[in-house]
């Protein structure tokens, strides 16, 4: 299970920006990593349209992506996927933070499997 939630300004340029591209790239990358099942990956955006970044200069934007991970996975495993995983979001980040500045952030977090609950179909 990895679950990825994008949160970014609304003023960040959308064709540089290319929220679909960043997702696939996620995607892929944790596939990749033969710790994560396709069938498992999730990913959403929000784009927030009220927002304050720094000292409020309506040129400054932000995009954060949090991942939810269930358990099973040791420290170094996590941190090994993460740094790759944020290395591929600052690759396809490169042409927007060359536009305009932009704090970007990457977190992951492991769910305690006793209060977490799902169920699909397929």
């Amino acid at each position: 299970m990895a679950h990825f939630i994008y949160e970014y300004s609304a003023n960040l340029d959308e064709e540089l920006l290319d929220m679909p591209g960043l997702m696939q790239k996620l995607h892929e990358s944790a596939v990749a990593s033969e710790i994560f099942p396709m069938a498992g990956i999730r990913s959403r955006a929000i784009k927030c349209d009220h927002f304050r970044v720094a000292d409020g200069a309506p040129d400054k934007g932000f995009i954060n992506v949090s991942m939810k991970v269930g358990r099973g996975r040791d420290v170094a495993t996590r941190q090994e996927v993460g740094e790759s995983l944020w290395r591929a979001m600052l690759a396809h980040l490169e042409p927007l933070m060359a536009s305009q500045p932009v704090t970007c952030s990457f977190e992951m977090r492991e769910l305690d499997e006793h209060v977490k609950f799902n169920q699909r179909n397929f």
